[in-house]
């Protein structure tokens, strides 16, 4: 699923390359593509694209004062149209604008859960981006102190919680703990000073390791392509320690982490029977 560095460089290019083009139709290609009735998409007909914005995991469509938010999901894309089909395979919705170019919102996979959401009020302050964290890239020291001590749970989970903190996702959760030299399972609430201090910046310096990345680019990448110390690494050499990158594989996502640098040498077998050093 594309994170926070991902999100904030699409909408980079994306403004780019079609900012101040009026609007001239939206089309949505599935019947689940539009999670809102009201106002309608007509309302942003013949509106200037102002701005492309990002909050969490979320790209911000501003037409003047319709806002379409648009959640990618785990397989969504949003890219120029260049097809000319009706109905595009993977096909979820279609910006058309005056200048006759197009842009198609798409989703591989099976699930689905790709979809936009307009308004004309401020979006931040209603549905799906209301209830958000604060943006991991801008989060303050204070603000990450009292988010652990506000969810109570494991540091990976807390990481991927955007309840909690918004546009970190599985990669950058293995990246953050491993460069913080922190358990993925230590519980929020156990961590002291130092290692706040150190989860914070490390934060901020994994964010901007992969935003430099997505910035040359021209498309947005795809999770094996990103930079990183243990995401995807397992069995490879950690290159702090030397040691090698070990995994848990849950159901729909994957813990990497390096046993010396993280859990003070402790190894997880069986993640039902065993458990990390907290």
């Amino acid at each position: 699923m594309p994170e926070l560095p991902e999100i904030k460089a699409h909408a980079e290019r994306l403004a780019q390359a079609f900012g101040d083009i009026a609007l001239e139709r939206f089309e949505p290609l599935s019947f689940v593509a539009l999670k809102t009735f009201a106002p309608p998409p007509e309302s942003a007909y013949g509106l200037p694209l102002q701005r492309v914005g990002d909050r969490g995991k979320y790209l911000l469509l501003e037409f003047g004062h319709v806002t379409f938010i648009v959640h990618l999901m785990q397989g969504g894309r949003l890219r120029s149209d260049t097809s000319t089909a009706k109905r595009p395979r993977n096909g979820v919705a279609r910006w058309h604008f005056a200048d006759g170019r197009r842009l198609l919102l798409t989703e591989a996979g099976t699930e689905h859960k790709a979809g936009v959401w307009v308004t004309d009020e401020d979006a931040l302050k209603i549905e799906p981006l209301v209830t958000l964290g604060p943006n991991a890239d801008v989060i303050t020291r204070e603000q990450l102190r009292e988010a652990l001590d506000a969810h109570s749970m494991r540091l990976h989970t807390f990481l991927r919680d955007q309840h909690a903190v918004a546009g970190v996702g599985r990669r950058l959760a293995n990246e953050i703990c491993h460069r913080a030299r922190l358990s993925p399972f230590a519980q929020t609430r156990s961590l002291d000073t130092g290692q706040i201090d150190r989860l914070h910046v490390v934060m901020g310096e994994a964010i901007a390791e992969g935003l430099a990345f997505e910035r040359n680019r021209d498309d947005m990448s795809s999770s094996k392509d990103r930079p990183g110390q243990a995401h995807h690494r397992t069995g490879e050499v950690c290159p702090v320690c030397g040691d090698k990158i070990r995994e848990v594989t849950y159901r729909s996502y994957t813990v990497h982490y390096c046993a010396t640098c993280q859990t003070g040498g402790k190894i997880l077998a069986d993640n039902t029977t065993s458990k990390f050093l907290k």
